[in-house]
């Protein structure tokens, strides 16, 4: 049975920045991912921009995520950090989605980890409070590995839960998750007429309207409205989707968008019938959606669809019970915590699980951010397990502030070299030195607050 430091389940962004840290510490690291390239949402399912990195004009996430960034800015496959065109968060960070597949290839590969592509988690195995391997399924039929530390990247929480680590799901009241999406990706696209639109008509566009000179920049941008024409053709039948209006985003290429705007509801991503037929109700939609933007949209006339999905998007499903559950208030309240190990200004934004809305909330000062520590990343009950990503112990309002790109990229970054540590001294997750793993995350260009 082979071997390795440190196996992570999952090669989505978070599984990949905890990788990269695991390894630039010395580890062996082995990448399990379901499908044929790393990225997760980002490369897969059309998700972005990402947002976001700032506070106001203070860059608060920063280490291998802005590594990142840069790398693509560099290469021409990204425009940087972007002011967001209706400031619902500070900056908003396009990029190409096949440059960040390759980019992150390179990466991993450079620093040494090992990757397996179509490939599952199938079973967990225990004993006492510990993981002792994990069987894959992928073409190779089943597979046992072991490592001395396990890191769940699935999103879904899938590791911790079958290695019976405490989990919720949902909110607390009926368990529902936030509603999933499939998203819509469009070349081709008159960015000219719909921005001449846009600004001829700035009263029909009032979360842009107050920041129409940061729609002017030449620079991608993010539209929602078309809340009228929503309206009536979900009164006359013609479209089904539970929300208000359209919701568009810029890539940074010419003429191609990102339409987040379906609304899948009463779906569960852990049950795959439930999946299943999410998926289905994704496309549905797209195409209700496909025919309302060519109707009604300024500059979608001859637009092109590149792809929907191809995989449903997931905002969240379970999340681990740790040694520390972040709530709400100490996002409000920006709580200080000695073992603070990335801080994030993404603001709590719920889609509502029962039907139309979004509720967002603010922190109260522009520019204010708020801190997450590494408690939420273990649990006592699995010494040797990590828990990285969208799933990390946080309440259901919390987890919908902490679930986006550049938080959940330095959440990986701390549970990688917190990997590193537990492997290298035999340590368990809960008794990493946090001075030392706060130190390397500083040497790793993480900005983190003293405290």
């Amino acid at each position: 049975m082979e071997q390795f430091d440190i196996i992570i389940i999952g090669g989505g962004v978070s599984g990949c920045c905890a990788a990269l840290a695991a390894a630039r510490q010395g580890a062996s690291v082995l990448v399990a991912e379901r499908d044929g390239y790393l990225g997760g949402t980002l490369t897969g399912c059309g998700v972005g921009p990402m947002m976001t990195f700032h506070a106001g004009d203070k860059q608060v996430i920063r280490g291998i995520m802005e590594e990142l960034v840069a790398e693509l800015v560099r290469r021409g496959q990204s425009p940087g950090h972007v002011p967001d065109t209706k400031q619902y968060c500070s900056t908003v960070t396009p990029f190409d989605a096949e440059g960040l597949k390759l980019l992150l290839d390179e990466k991993l590969r450079q620093a040494g980890c090992k990757v397996l592509f179509h490939t599952f988690l199938g079973a967990v195995e225990t004993a006492g409070n510990e993981i002792t391997a994990v069987t894959i399924c992928n073409k190779d039929g089943l597979t046992k590995l072991s490592s001395k530390v396990y890191v769940d990247a699935t999103g879904d929480g899938d590791l911790a839960m079958w290695a019976g680590a405490p989990m919720t799901k949902g909110r607390p009241e009926d368990g529902a998750a936030q509603p999933m999406t499939m998203k819509m990706k469009y070349c081709n696209v008159d960015t000219v007429q719909l921005k001449q639109y846009v600004l001829g008509h700035p009263e029909l566009f009032p979360a842009l309207a107050p920041h129409l000179d940061i729609f002017k920049q030449d620079i991608p941008f993010d539209l929602e409205g078309f809340d009228q024409e929503f309206k009536a053709e979900k009164a006359a039948g013609r479209l089904s989707i539970r929300r208000e209006n359209v919701l568009m985003f810029g890539t940074g290429r010419p003429g191609e968008y990102i339409i987040n705007t379906t609304r899948i509801i009463g779906h569960d991503a852990t049950d795959a019938w439930s999946l299943s037929n999410a998926e289905y109700e994704g496309r549905r939609q797209c195409a209700e959606l496909d025919s309302f933007l060519r109707t009604y949209v300024p500059g979608f006339e001859k637009a092109l669809l590149e792809f929907t999905g191809p995989t449903v998007g997931v905002r969240g499903s379970r999340q681990l019970v740790g040694q520390y559950t972040l709530t709400a208030q100490d996002i409000l309240e920006r709580t200080v915590f000695p073992d603070t190990i990335v801080h994030s200004a993404y603001p709590i934004d719920i889609h509502n699980p029962s039907g139309e809305g979004t509720a967002s909330t603010f922190m109260s000062k522009r520019g204010t951010y708020y801190s997450i520590p590494y408690g939420v990343l273990y649990c006592p009950e699995i010494r040797n397990l990590l828990v990285t990503g969208r799933c990390v112990s946080a309440s259901f309002e919390a987890q919908a502030a902490i679930r986006t790109t550049p938080t959940v990229g330095g959440l990986g970054q701390a549970a990688g070299i917190a990997a590193a540590l537990a492997a290298q001294t035999g340590m368990s997750a809960a008794d990493v030195d946090i001075s030392q793993l706060r130190q390397r995350l500083k040497e790793q260009n993480v900005y983190l607050d003293e405290v």
